[in-house]
């Protein structure tokens, strides 16, 4: 009795474990189950009371307990096996085995308290824990028979699920990780109080018992032990989490795999935590169960997958280096599990310092025949070295050949290597190099060196090498080795050699020879006493210095003197001894040059020397040494300076290269010399002092040269000179002849001009000279120059080679007597009409050569007349202008006549001359229109076209000649109701007069209106032109939207808006067919106070489409879903008329009202509350102030006409029956709900019952009489507490809670949004790419091929040249119809037939023109009435053709074959190549209304090449049926009845049927152009759409891995973690809780969005059932979804700032 009262919890809690699934079904109390199914089992409860005296009963029920063992096994497995045992008989076991993983860091097998804890197991060691860590010693099945646990019956495993000898697929441990439960019938015996089974356990372990095993309900038969296997495997891998990696290093791949697939990708760490232990990289370890066993330190750990950050996993791989690498230089990669986890880190170390020490440490060297090389030693060259003896020891100095065996391999072979280096500052070279090996007898040897010569720092180095390799290092660590440093040095010099001499050598110049002295290697050496050496050369004198003992050996002061014969020098043999050598005497060969200059000879050799005035004499010079031989130098330069008169030159010249030269300069010439001259010249070498001057005496004679000309002018038989630079009048156009001509020297004597000196005779007015006149001294005659203008120079020059002599002249012409008048207009030579030339024409009277004769005085004006045809005489004056001896006309005019240029005559005496002026029109006097024949007639015009021209307006005079008078301003005015466009402003003429005021458009009510053209020139008001306008209504342009639709009905929220039906209506108030629907949409948007226009954030739907029962013209907006949100909406019709201007319905306003309830929400979401049963109000109180309202699934407040009331009561989500109560001890409280609102406050009880640190859910039931549906309650969570300090602080949790829960929920909204979108623009990517490549398919089926690269550039350049193609095929000349088509004032007017049809042949055009000349003209219609208006409004003056008034059963079938076919078969062949007229027409439009026009006017109609093939043709047709009329390509006619010729039956030529023709269609060629360039535009669209969206997708994607993002998800993370702690420590159900913030959270969801239309990624769950994808049409949904995901962020930055204040 005193176990039950002190353990009834124990006791209870294993009752719950018996009766456990009598309690909860077959399959358990599953906790994680998503719902739990209706059976009968949740009918059975067994309720265990305990009642003591003076306390309260302890009732518990057996379904409440949550901890038995039984529900413990069921919610910690992760995974179960089932299997069936079939026993003898009827006897059948279904049994269950539950896996319990290990996760992170400790097994989840459940404890039970009946057992010892696996934790404290003292007498257990090491090994058997972990054998039996998880289960212990606890067997692995429990019994249970019908439902119920036979307690004292376990059976502890079967052969195929206990643990193997041998490692089997799974490791040893997770054997000891399952649990299970048998259940059998009731075939098997149990004892009388159900405690034990009699005979379970044999009969399962009977040979003869059956296992199968259950898979998915069905039973199976295979072999047990491999499926259990196979399957603890599997759990294994999937679900144990042993191996802690940490420490992220990358993602690689691994090429030591043999198998492609496990490549990659392989996670790399540097750490992992392993039962209880840390290994990370650098550790040393061991491993265990490999061959050989390793010893080494771990470099990095792999595990297989992409993985980021720390993870747990059941093993992996690590890579190992092996230790000690001195001795194995390689890595080893071995599963983690076979690392050695009981090695000590002193073991490892222990073992890799003892194979270290087998190492080879140092060298060992002896000389064993003398020659020792010290260190740093110094040697002459030829020095020999000793034999040298190496022994190779460890570290225990112990000396050895090879290095240690190992267990990894077979040992390597040491060798020594000998090597000499020669050091240099470049480089160092190996002299000698030798390998010694060991004998086995002998030691390693090298034997002795003798031949090291060179000089410089050796090194004498022995290394240790690999036998096979030659490698100077194992493992990274280097081989014994040992160095030896020594230098060489020159030896006594022995012999000599000349070094490089300075070149060049001179007479008397002192030079010195440097020797190089050598040892007997030819080492360079230096002396060790003072020589005097031994110089010697035939032919010269030497003289020279001793050599001192110096470092460098040189003879100086060497000087020769001697004969060279040459500048260049002479060739010597010199031999040099030295006395006291081994090899004395060396012979070089030397060129010895010149002397330095030290006098000057001049030649001729004579002291006094004679030279004629103005001529030049020359000098030989030369330039001696000391011993008499021609010499030079630089700048050797000999001068010569005349003295004995001024103005003397001075000669020059350089004699640096051969040492002489010719001295010679200008002429030496001195003025006005009569008589001999004595002068002196001065030579001397300039810059040489040793030098001293030479001098000479000059005697200057006259010269016998020309020296002064003379002319002369006979005047008669008196001869005139003629000076230098005179001038000469003459009378123009005479000759001047006579002109002698002399020459004199400088003694004034006369020179004979002889016939070598005329030829040096030149003069400048005839290129040719008579020799033999001028012989005899007469010059050419001059010709006097015609104009007085012109002055002509005359000039005379003789030049030979000593002078240059020149006399000049000019000759001045006079007028001659008169002979010519000239006029000469000054000004302009225009003329305006009826006004006088404003220029004056000067009147000259001139000789022959147009000369002004300057003697004539005022009388002559008299004789001077005017003429011309149409001169105006009556204001013509002649006056004499004294000043510039001219007669001065004025007062030019004429009568009206035709303008252009005009001749005046004018006559002095017998002499006349000619003017030209130019008759303009005169100052512009009124207005006419260009191009506009007929303003008799109102001008017609449809409402909002334009005028069919320009309106070009032209300035006449009052003769009506055109004015070219430019800027005179031109102003149109109109009537205050006509509006034209463009606006009218005020225009300029140009300079032809004109003002283009361009094309208007009218916009005027229908009637005839009046436009005026004015202007004034001059202030005055020019004649205006008056245009009537006839405005005709157009048919085609809408000006309103009709909306037809139900207005009775109401507008729930989330319900149907009525059909609307809408047309467009034209101003004629007709409604406008063939309207594309695309162009007409119904936009929908919230109406706001104070907003007037449309907002930008509207939805906008698509028309749907058309019903066949429905007329054209009318669409229909179908299935519209009214928005979710209650108020006032606007809805408004659009039509697109272009791309910038919409036509606008008026606005309809509708009120959308709530919908049914559905559900009872509060205002806002109340904070989680936490209470205590204390006695403070404020601790107890639940609920205040809180406001619920009845909501329909919109979440719109509704129900206002419902009346009822709000049952509010407590309930315990683990149905505890401890519930705490309400104030006044009630378990439940009524509010009252009007206007479907109640207000509640809620108040516990005090010392209210309840479990303490205990979640309660608050439960507001809603009671609607009204309501035949009842409505989901309100459920609100609280925590209750019995301590208000305890309260308190979990108040304060839980207010963390609702706070991190929002967060949360804005967190993975923002990321869903951000998901939805980079969908959606992978979308756009995928649509984008596919049209690019649709499109290049469908060029390339047109020809066009792209490139790879450069795809936009080479798609520009082909659009323009395509376009230049298609111009220019438009420009080409073709045939037009130039009759005006009447204005399309109605949809019912076809046109005028000559614009209705196009013929490409001219031949045939032209002749069915002609044939239809008559009906060109007239205008079709559609309806008689429209035919009507057009006769009314042309009073008749028009032809029309209503197609209502056509009787269509006569037209011809146009599929009729011609009449000389018939069923297939040709009657006859014809000639001629008929063909029926009517199918040489291509219609532009209206083919159907075209084809009755032309059925009914041409009929069958055949057209046919000539007269002769149309006569031979229609002979025979009437031989079978009747033939209708031929028309000939040539232009003839014959009837259907047969008759032809005459003019009514030829057709006249092309141009005179005055444009009233057939025009041509566009060619082939334009099509094809079209096509490809309609094709060309749309894919280069597509390309840049395809770069647009690429580039944007990359952006986003590029922004979702910015640091602001990542940072981002941390945070969310961090939440939820955060959020899991703060629900453990409020000991709230997670279930229940996540549940509850999930419903809880969704009103604030619905709230957020301030859009009354769901966006874009709502519409997939609320909207996608009602909109098609042609119906809705999104306005920027990408820019929607980046604002929300902007909202999203902006709030999680700011909520937890507005929760902190």
């Amino acid at each position: 009795m005193q176990y039950l009262k002190n353990y009834f919890h124990l006791w209870t809690r294993q009752l719950a474990h018996i009766y456990h699934y009598y309690i909860h079904g077959p399959k358990g109390n599953e906790a994680n189950a998503a719902t739990k199914e209706v059976s009968p089992f949740n009918n059975i409860d067994i309720e265990i009371s305990m009642f003591e005296k003076g306390k309260v009963p302890k009732i518990v029920n057996l379904r409440e307990i949550k901890d038995d063992m039984q529900t413990l096994y069921i919610n910690t497995a992760a995974d179960s096996f089932e299997f069936k045992a079939h026993v003898e008989e009827e006897g059948i076991v279904e049994g269950i085995i539950r896996y319990h993983p290990f996760l992170y860091d400790k097994e989840t097998y459940p404890d039970d308290p009946c057992f010892p804890s696996r934790l404290n197991d003292d007498d257990d060691d090491d090994c058997f824990l972990v054998e039996k860590g998880a289960r212990g010693k606890r067997p692995i099945f429990e019994c249970f028979w019908n439902g119920r646990l036979i307690p004292y019956t376990t059976v502890e495993d079967f052969d195929w699920c206990a643990p193997p000898k041998k490692r089997g697929l799974a490791p040893i441990e997770c054997y000891n990780r399952i649990s299970g439960a048998l259940f059998t019938n009731d075939k098997f015996q149990v004892s009388t109080n159900k405690l034990t089974f009699m005979d379970l356990e044999l009969k399962l372990k009977d040979k003869n018992t059956l296992f199968t095993r259950i898979f998915n309900g069905q039973e199976q038969r295979m072999k047990i032990d491999r499926e259990f296997a196979l399957w603890l495997k599997d759990c294994h891998e999937k679900y144990d989490k042993q191996i802690k990696f940490t420490v992220f290093k990358g993602i690689t791949v691994r090429t030591d795999v043999l198998s492609k697939r496990m490549q990659s990708p392989w996670t790399m760490y540097a750490a992992i935590e392993w039962d209880g232990k840390i290994y990370k990289t650098g550790q040393l370890v061991k491993t265990t169960k490999t061959h050989p066993i390793f010893y080494g330190s771990i470099e990095k750990f792999y595990l297989y997958g992409d993985h980021d950050g720390d993870i747990f996993a059941t093993g992996g791989e690590v890579q190992i280096a092996l230790e000690p690498q001195a001795l194995y230089a390689e890595t080893k990669i071995i599963p983690i599990s076979k690392l050695d986890r009981t090695v000590s880190d002193k073991v490892v170390k222990k073992y890799i310092e003892d194979e270290m020490a087998r190492l080879p440490d140092k060298l060992s060297v002896t000389w064993p025949e003398g020659d020792e090389l010290l260190p740093n030693e110094t040697r002459f060259a030829g020095t020999p070295i000793g034999a040298l003896r190496i022994e190779i020891l460890n570290k225990k100095g112990e000396a050895m050949q090879k290095l240690p065996g190992t267990s990894h391999g077979g040992s390597k072979k040491l060798l020594v290597e000998l090597k000499v280096i020669l050091h240099s500052p470049t480089e160092n070279k190996e002299i000698i190099s030798h390998i010694s090996q060991h004998g086995g007898k002998w030691p390693y040897w090298f034997k002795k060196m003798e031949n090291l010569q060179k000089l410089g720092n050796y090194s004498l180095k022995l290394q240790v090498v690999l036998n096979e390799s030659n490698a100077d290092t194992y493992a990274g660590r280097p081989l014994p080795s040992k160095v030896f440093k020594f230098t060489i040095v020159e030896g006594k010099p022995e012999k000599f050699l000349v070094g490089l001499l300075e070149l060049p050598f001179r007479i008397g110049v002192p030079f010195s020879i440097p020797l190089e002295l050598q040892d007997e290697f030819g080492h360079a050496t230096h002396l060790t006493n003072r020589i005097r050496p031994i110089l010697e050369a035939s032919g010269l004198t030497l003289k020279h210095d001793d050599i001192p003992v110096a470092t460098k050996c040189v003879i100086k002061g060497v000087t020769a003197k001697g004969c060279v014969n040459s500048c260049q020098g002479k060739n010597f043999n010199l031999k040099i001894t030295l006395p006291g050598l081994k090899e004395d005497t060396q012979v070089i060969k030397i060129r010895l040059q010149p002397g330095p200059p030290r006098q000057l000879k001049v030649k001729p050799d004579s002291e006094i020397l004679k030279i004629e005035n103005g001529t030049a004499f020359p000098f030989q010079v030369e330039v001696l040494d000391e011993s008499g031989n021609i010499t030079a130098q630089p700048e050797l330069i000999v001068h010569c300076k005349f003295l004995g008169a001024s103005d003397l030159p001075v000669y020059s010249v350089d004699c640096s290269n051969g040492g002489t030269n010719i001295l010679t300069g200008p002429v030496i010439h001195v003025q006005n010399i009569k008589k001999d001259q004595i002068l002196k010249a001065r030579f001397e070498v300039l810059n040489c002092k040793d030098v001293p001057p030479v001098e000479k005496i000059i005697k200057l004679l006259p010269s016998s040269h020309v020296a002064r000309l003379q002319v002369l002018s006979m005047n008669g038989q008196k001869a005139l000179q003629i000076k230098h630079q005179d001038e000469i009048s003459c009378v123009a156009g005479q000759v001047m002849n006579k002109l002698i001509f002399q020459m004199y020297d400088e003694a004034e004597r006369e020179i004979p001009i002889t016939a070598a000196a005329a030829e040096k005779i030149k003069v400048n007015w005839t290129p040719k000279i008579d020799r033999e006149l001028l012989m005899q001294g007469l010059l050419p005659d001059v010709k006097v120059p015609t104009s007085v203008k012109d002055a002509r120079y005359c000039l005379i020059t003789y030049l030979d080679e000593h002078v240059s002599l020149e006399s000049a002249f000019t000759v001045r012409p006079v007028p001659d007597e008169p002979k010519h008048i000239k006029c000469k207009l000054k000004g302009s030579n225009t003329l305006q009409m009826g006004e006088e030339l404003q220029s004056e024409i000067d009147v000259m009277i001139t000789d022959q050569f147009g000369n002004q004769v300057q003697t004539m005085t005022s009388a002559c004006v008299n004789s001077l007349g005017v003429s011309g045809p149409g001169l105006d005489k009556s204001n013509l004056k002649i006056t004499w202008q004294e000043s510039t001896q001219t007669m001065k006309v004025k007062g030019i005019r004429y009568k009206p006549c035709l303008l252009g240029s005009k001749e005046l005559c004018f006559a002095w005496r017998e002499f006349s001359d000619f003017i030209r002026v130019n008759l303009v029109a005169g100052s512009p006097a009124k207005l006419q229109l260009v191009d506009w024949p007929e303003l008799e007639k109102p001008v017609a015009v449809i409402n909002g076209r334009e005028l069919q021209k320009p309106l070009i307006v032209q300035l006449c005079d009052q003769w009506g000649n055109p004015t070219p008078e430019p800027n005179v301003k031109i102003n149109l005015t109109k009537s205050s109701n006509l509006k034209l466009l463009p606006s009218n402003q005020q225009h300029k003429t140009d300079d032809t007069g004109r003002a283009n005021l361009g094309v208007f458009s009218i916009h005027a009510p229908r009637g005839e209106h009046i436009l005026q053209i004015k202007a004034s020139y001059n202030k005055a008001i020019l004649d205006c032109l008056v245009i009537t306008v006839n405005v005709l209504p157009d048919p085609e342009k809408p000006i309103c939207l009709n909306v037809k639709y139900d207005k009775s009905p109401s507008f729930p929220a989330g319900g149907t808006f009525p059909d609307f039906m809408v047309s467009v209506l034209s101003e004629d108030d007709t409604i406008i067919k063939n309207i594309n629907p695309a162009r007409i949409s119904m936009k929908m948007w919230e109406a706001q106070s104070g907003r007037v226009r449309t907002p930008v954030d509207v939805t906008t739907f698509s028309c749907s489409k058309v019903k066949d029962d429905k007329e054209d013209g009318f669409f229909y907006f179908r299935d519209k879903v009214v928005p979710e949100r209650v108020g006032t909406y606007m809805i408004q019709f659009t039509f697109a008329m272009d791309k910038t201007n919409m036509l606008n319905s008026e606005q309809i306003i509708i009120e959308v009202v709530p919908n049914d309830p559905v559900r009872l929400l509060p205002d806002s979401l109340p904070a989680t509350p936490a209470v205590s049963n204390v006695r403070a109000q404020t601790s107890r109180t639940l609920v205040k102030d809180l406001y619920l309202h009845l909501m329909d699934e919109y979440n719109n407040h509704t129900g206002l006409d419902l009346v009822g009331k709000i049952i509010a009561k407590i309930k315990s989500p683990n149905e505890d029956f401890e519930i705490p109560q309400f104030q006044g001890k009630v378990n439940t409280v009524e509010f009252p709900l009007e206007n479907g609102s109640a207000e509640i406050n809620l108040v516990l009880a005090e010392d209210s019952p309840g479990r303490d640190s205990t979640e309660y859910i608050l439960v507001f039931e809603p009671h609607l009489p009204a309501l035949k549906k009842p409505l989901e309650p309100y459920c609100l969570s609280f925590m209750f507490y019995n301590d208000s300090k305890k309260q308190q602080l979990m108040a304060t949790l839980t207010r963390e809670k609702d706070q991190l829960s929002k967060s949360i929920d804005l967190y993975r909204k923002m990321f869903d949004t951000t998901n939805q979108l980079v969908a959606e623009m992978k979308c756009q990517v995928k649509e984008a790419e596919t049209r690019e490549a649709v499109l290049k398919n469908e060029l390339k089926k047109h020809q066009i091929e792209l490139p790879q690269t450069n795809t936009l550039q080479y798609v520009d350049s082909l659009l323009k040249k395509k376009m230049l193609e298609q111009e220019g095929v438009m420009k080409q000349p073709r045939r037009t119809c130039t009759l005006p088509n009447y204005p399309k004032g109605n949809q019912d007017i076809l046109g005028k037939i000559a614009h209705l049809a196009q013929i490409e042949d001219n031949e045939a055009a032209k002749v069915i023109s002609w044939h239809l000349a008559s009906d060109m003209d007239c205008v079709v219609t559609l309806t008689t009435e429209a035919a009507r208006s057009i006769f009314d409004e042309t009073q008749g003056r028009q032809q029309v053709l209503p197609l209502d008034s056509i009787y269509k059963k006569t037209l011809p079938d146009w599929s009729r074959p011609l009449p000389h076919l018939r069923n297939g078969r040709t009657l006859f062949r014809p000639i001629g190549n008929p063909v029926f007229a009517r199918d040489l027409l291509t219609f532009p439009d209206n083919i159907e209304h075209c084809q009755t026009v032309f059925g009914m006017l041409l009929g069958d109609t055949i057209i046919i090449d000539n007269l002769d093939a149309a006569n031979h043709y229609r002979k025979e047709v009437v031989k079978i049926t009747h033939c209708p009329t031929l028309l000939t390509r040539e232009g003839d006619r014959i009837r259907s009845n047969g008759k032809f010729g005459g003019l009514q039956n030829k057709a006249p030529p092309m141009d005179k049927l005055r444009g009233m023709v057939f025009g041509a269609p566009m060619p082939k060629l334009y099509s094809t152009i079209s096509v490809q360039i309609d094709l060309l535009q749309q894919y280069r669209a597509a390309v840049i759409k395809f770069d647009s969206v690429n580039k944007d997708l990359d952006l986003h994607l590029q922004s979702l891995n910015t640091p602001e993002m990542q940072k981002r998800k941390q945070e969310l993370a961090e939440q939820e973690k955060s959020l899991k702690l703060v629900k453990q420590k409020l000991g709230m159900t997670p279930a229940l809780s996540d549940k509850g913030a999930e419903s809880l959270l969704q009103p604030i969801i619905l709230d957020i969005s301030d859009t009354p239309i769901p966006p874009k990624r709502m519409r997939r769950d609320t909207v996608k059932k009602l909109y098609s994808s042609e119906e809705w049409i999104s306005s920027t949904a990408k820019q929607q979804q980046q604002q929300e995901l902007q909202m999203a962020s902006l709030e999680l930055n700011g909520t937890p700032r507005k929760r902190k204040a």
